[in-house]
């Protein structure tokens, strides 16, 4: 991986991925074993939503890391910085 696509907030976000990994595959082993749906269902619900959180996080971090570059002069043009805003604000 670039040092350039590395942000501050990745490690954190790949703990809560891993976090999630083990939610879902308890999730897995919870319906091999046959648990209530409610049960599967807040499970399920929970890594829902710890996924959604890392992805948000994720974004909003590369729209402040390309932002902030693109005001000091570094790096890419405005019209790339926007083209590539405009492409990963879709996954919000």
């Amino acid at each position: 991986m670039s040092n350039d696509h590395l942000h501050h907030t990745h490690p954190d976000i790949a703990k809560r991925l891993r976090r999630a990994e083990g939610h879902l595959k308890r999730v897995i082993s919870m319906i091999e074993e046959g648990r209530p749906c409610l049960d599967l269902a807040q499970q399920l619900h929970a890594v829902e939503k710890a996924i959604s959180e890392a992805k948000k996080t994720l974004i909003h971090d590369h729209v402040d890391h390309c932002l902030n570059t693109a005001a000091n002069g570094r790096g890419p043009s405005t019209k790339q910085v926007v083209a590539e805003f405009k492409a990963i604000a879709k996954y919000l």
